[in-house]
């Protein structure tokens, strides 16, 4: 992993508790496989723990590594760096996802909930205007029976259905792979199992949780974004790419929906992209994910599947080889 990525998803009592269990070397911080003092480790590791800026794991850093057994990612996706020779191997792989899929979760609600609630158009009013009438009445705003379109059961989707139980909203949820029966577990009714236009059409705000893959690229095109309710946010917190950039642009510019986005395509926009100075679009940097202190979460995963691993138990949070073509 970076060397930058150690001390926040390792710190002190979280390392303490992986020296427990195992031998390791917490000064040694590759990035490179090509390391000499990485081609040493790998001869004697019967584990890797991984995190953001791994290279991939591929046949020649196996070759190098003939005890190695699993693999434990303390971040989300493992695409990057789990190859087909991993496979091939039967090494055992963890992914962190699930963790990371909390922040993000909680993000996603807490935009929701401000949106309703016209907070971004309200707070610019107020610092162009610098007074408000106490006790008027704001149309149109309110999180009272607002209607949720999720697109995705991804992790961060499920567990933003989850956080949105206990509002007053109407939750509807598209995704191709999921039943009646698994969407009634998650607590959406058979009615609210939309198909994406119906849940583009009925929907006051929109989030978007589906995995990059060829298959969603441009999931929300011109056609999608037409189908919009006026008034009706946009929220993306996957990938951008899953957002048509420049279909979202035209969409924004007439002011007839909204965005939140925390991802784009390209990532940054460039300097000039008209995302930045539309009042109705609301960008973050790409943090919605594990930031500060919650990247100890990750680690701790990764600690938490070590302690499965030497009692001998079935991992956590296994990667399943014929899933993780449509996981993010």
């Amino acid at each position: 992993m970076s060397a930058a990525t150690l001390p926040h998803a390792f710190p002190p009592p979280v390392l303490a508790r992986l020296r427990e269990l195992a031998d390791i070397t917490p000064d040694l911080v590759v990035e490179d496989f090509a390391d000499p003092r990485a081609r040493a480790a790998l001869a004697e590791a019967e584990v890797l723990v991984t995190g953001w800026g791994c290279p991939p794991i591929d046949a020649a850093v196996l070759a190098a590594a003939p005890r190695l057994r699993a693999v434990l990612h303390a971040a989300g996706s493992v695409k990057s760096l789990v190859t087909e020779a991993c496979w091939r191997r039967g090494l055992l792989i963890s992914s962190a996802a699930q963790a990371n899929a909390l922040p993000v979760a909680e993000y996603t609600l807490a935009m929701i909930l401000l949106a309703g609630k016209g907070l971004f158009a309200l707070r610019d009013s107020y610092r162009a205007t610098r007074t408000f009438e106490i006790g008027a009445i704001v149309e149109g705003v309110g999180n009272h029976g607002l209607r949720v379109g999720v697109i995705g059961a991804s992790r961060i989707g499920r567990r933003l259905i989850e956080l949105l139980r206990p509002f007053d909203f109407e939750v509807s949820l598209a995704d191709p792979y999921v039943t009646e029966e698994e969407a009634a577990a998650l607590g959406v009714r058979p009615r609210q199992l939309h198909g994406p236009d119906g849940l583009f059409a009925t929907s006051d705000i929109v989030t978007v949780h589906a995995p990059q893959t060829p298959e969603t690229r441009h999931l929300v095109g011109r056609r999608e974004l037409a189908l919009m309710r006026d008034g009706a946010v946009l929220v993306n917190t996957a990938r951008g790419s899953l957002v048509d950039t420049q279909a979202l642009v035209g969409e924004a510019r007439t002011g007839r929906i909204g965005a939140i986005l925390d991802v784009t395509h390209p990532e940054p926009l460039p300097a000039d992209s008209p995302l930045y100075d539309l009042p109705n679009v609301y960008l973050t940097p790409h943090v919605a994910g594990s930031q500060g202190n919650e990247i100890a979460r990750l680690g701790l995963a990764v600690v938490e599947e070590m302690e499965r691993l030497c009692a001998g138990l079935p991992l956590g949070h296994p990667v399943d080889h014929a899933g993780l073509e449509r996981a993010a």
